[in-house]
Parts: structure tokens; C-alpha cells; sequence
């Protein structure tokens, strides 16, 4: 009886290993159970008029859409519809500096399934980054993978449009976790998870992994803090329509950066700089494929679309991207 126990184990065992280095989690489901299309309500709460009322033709745009799920735990006060509402205002005004217009085009709320209330961005990565690769060259070579329960959260929650690929959608969950690896030791890693407070799904990560209708999302998940609540979303919106990781001026691109002066930052900066000395952000918004002008007969007129999925290097910014040497902090004595 013992050594059939024994060998029961270890089957189990092997089938968990082969699982995981298969990228699917012990115990899922897989592939994820469909759910129904969420019933949003537009939020009576929101006046749009109001909130749009100084946006003038002409200039460039992008259009945000916010989703609230009604039915939150009782315990969840990270954020709230008003929340939401005032951190687009605050992004309104930052990116007004630049010329740039937010024109919020919904805002609605409705009982989401509470499956997806919290969610696993993506896939667990099964390749590190190494010294031989800038960080955006890896991501090009070997894109984030979406899971599939976070695809079947936001084809649910995401309203079917004509405009779904150009529309930015704030999407507020509870808990949105992302796992990555973390150099640990030598030539060692470790996978590691963070609760996000905001994630973007930014193109130069995820690019070919996304379904297009689904690109724009972004999850915002805590805005209680007087600094979360000014630049979350703003700064999300950055990765998303800058295309760009964080980084500033002489500072390079990483998972977490630490200082003040860009909006990129983890920080309280605001600045979205221009020119080859700020890493040609400026630009990269104004040719984002989220922007377009209102011609005189109130038409969109887009920026043309990314020509190969919107990784950073995509042929639409021409010189306007940044050739940066991969860098690494391990033992090169390994």
C-alpha cells in the first residue's frame, strides 16, 4: 500500500511539473469557461456634456470608455465610480499640457461575473530577460502572453463597437496580479507576483498576444491614495498611447522605476517630454493609432495603425524609438 502511494505521488507530481512548464496552472480550467456579456447601465452620475464640453475640433484625440462592476465584495474601497471619473479628469488635464484631449465616451456600471473580479494578467514567462536583448527587443522576440481568463473577463465585460481597437477602456477590477521573474542569484530566477493598483496591457509587451477589439484595455484596481487617484491612469494611458515602458530622459526602461520628473515614473512627476533627449514620447503619443482629429464634418481621422502589432520598434515611429544596449545585474562569472 505504501509503495502504491508512493508511486500515485509521483505520477501526480509529474503531471504537475509537466503543467506548469506548460504554462498552465495546477488545478485550472482550461480552456476558460465563457461568460455572458456583462448588462452595463450608463452611470446617471456622469454627466458626459459636461465633462467634454471644452473639447474643440480639430485637435488630437483619444477616447476613453470606464466600466465599474456593481457588484464589488463589501470589503473592496480602493476605488469607485467618482474615483475613476476624477482620475480621467486629472489625466485630462496632464495631457492638455501637450495639446492632447481626452473625450470620455462612456461611463457605465453592472454586475460583472465575480470570477473575474480578480484576475491573472498573464501567463507565467518562461524566459528571462538576459544581457544580449534590450528589454523591448526581448518583449518583440518573445511577447507577454494574456491568459485566457483574463481574455474571457474582458471579451464579457468589453461592448462589442466598431471602434473597439481605437478605444481606450478603463476597466476597474478588484485584484489584477501579475507574475514575473526576478533574477535572484548568479544565473538564477525566481517567478514572482505583484498586485498591480493599475496595469495597461501596453502594446510593446503584449503585442501579438491580445484579440484586437480587446487591445485598448486597462485594469485600474486602487486609486486611494491622493497620488494614486492623480496619476494612475494617466500613467497608464501613457503606456498604452506613448508605447513606452518606464523610463525618463537618461533613465532606461525597467519593471519599476523610482524617481521623480516623468509621468513614466513611479513618482509624482507629470512630464511628457519631447526630442530624442526625452526619449521622443511627445511624438510617440501624437502618432499613437488611440488618436485622431475631427475633421469639419465632426469624421474621425485616425493615426494609421501599427504595421506589426505595435511592438516598440514598429515601422509607424520611424527613428523615433530608442537603441538602447541590454543590461543585466547577473554574476557575468556565471
Amino acid at each position: 500500500m505504501r509503495a502504491r502511494s508512493m508511486r500515485h505521488f509521483r505520477a501526480t507530481l509529474a503531471i504537475g511539473s509537466a503543467l506548469l512548464l506548460a504554462g498552465t496552472p495546477v488545478g485550472a480550467a482550461s480552456p476558460q469557461v465563457a461568460a455572458k456579456p456583462v448588462k452595463w447601465s450608463p452611470a446617471a452620475a456622469v454627466d458626459l456634456a459636461a465633462f467634454n464640453k471644452d473639447l474643440v475640433a480639430g485637435k488630437p484625440t483619444m477616447d476613453v470608455a470606464i466600466y465599474v462592476p456593481s457588484n464589488f465584495d463589501p470589503a473592496f474601497n480602493k476605488l469607485s465610480l467618482d474615483r475613476m471619473v476624477d482620475g480621467v479628469r486629472s489625466a485630462k488635464e496632464i495631457y492638455g499640457r501637450v495639446g492632447v484631449q481626452i473625450n470620455l465616451v462612456s461611463a457605465k456600471t453592472g454586475a460583472i461575473d465575480p470570477r473575474f473580479l480578480a484576475i491573472q494578467s498573464n501567463e507565467i514567462p518562461r524566459l528571462p530577460d538576459t544581457e544580449y536583448l534590450n528589454s523591448y527587443e526581448a518583449s518583440q522576440r518573445y511577447p507577454t502572453a494574456m491568459t485566457d481568463m483574463a481574455k474571457a473577463a474582458f471579451e464579457s465585460i468589453v461592448e462589442p463597437a466598431r471602434d473597439n481597437a481605437r478605444t481606450i477602456y478603463l476597466v476597474a477590477l478588484q485584484d489584477v496580479i501579475y507574475p514575473f521573474l526576478e533574477l535572484s542569484q548568479g544565473r538564477n530566477w525566481t517567478v514572482k507576483m505583484v498586485r498591480t493598483g493599475g496595469l495597461s496591457f501596453p502594446s510593446y509587451s503584449y503585442h501579438t498576444t491580445i484579440p484586437q477589439r480587446l487591445r485598448g484595455v486597462i485594469t485600474i484596481t486602487n486609486l486611494s491614495t491622493p497620488n494614486r487617484l492623480r496619476r494612475t491612469i494617466a500613467h497608464e494611458l501613457g503606456h498604452k498611447v506613448m508605447n513606452v515602458s518606464h523610463e525618463y530622459k537618461t533613465t532606461g526602461p525597467a519593471f519599476e522605476v523610482f524617481a521623480e520628473g516623468g509621468l513614466m515614473l513611479y513618482g509624482a512627476g507629470e512630464d511628457i517630454p519631447a526630442g530624442v533627449d526625452g526619449r521622443w514620447h511627445l511624438e510617440r503619443l501624437l502618432m499613437s493609432p488611440y488618436i485622431y482629429k475631427l475633421d469639419a464634418r465632426g469624421k474621425k481621422l485616425w493615426n494609421p495603425d501599427y504595421k506589426e502589432g505595435g511592438h516598440y520598434y514598429d515601422p509607424i515611429y520611424g527613428e523615433k524609438s530608442v537603441k538602447f544596449p541590454g543590461r543585466t545585474s547577473m554574476d557575468p562569472n556565471w
